[in-house]
């Protein structure tokens, strides 16, 4: 009689490497030195016309066709109280949930089409 190990099964080609997770270092890990800021500062006070673009490729035609806005950007909210007339609440509550970021997005279009025409 035999019995199936508990143990799990490595995949072919691995041994017993135990992984262990990955740490990264952020900027946020060592302290902001008085030469490091002084450099930074020094970056920061050379115009823009002093930017040397030349190893930077041309973004095509194609590249802006098939962009896409980051999947992960949410805008900040900020809560606020604000008076609607009742006829306007009721005609966003009547289409279900989610009636807040309705009108979120229907502000949000007036907006982009506002600066699109003062542009």
């Amino acid at each position: 009689m035999s019995f199936a190990s508990s143990r799990r099964a490595v995949p072919p080609g691995m041994s017993d490497i135990v992984m262990k997770k990955l740490v990264r270092k952020t900027l946020t890990d060592s302290p902001m030195t008085a030469a490091r800021r002084s450099k930074l500062a020094r970056l920061a006070a050379r115009p823009d016309a002093e930017i040397d673009f030349s190893e930077i490729p041309r973004l095509t035609e194609s590249f802006w066709r098939n962009a896409v806005r980051n999947p992960f950007y949410r805008p900040v909210k900020q809560q606020l109280t604000v008076r609607l007339d009742a006829d306007v609440v009721a005609w966003l509550r009547q289409q279900g949930r989610g009636y807040q970021t309705r009108l979120n997005q229907v502000l949000r279009e007036a907006m982009l089409q506002d600066v699109k025409k003062s542009a």
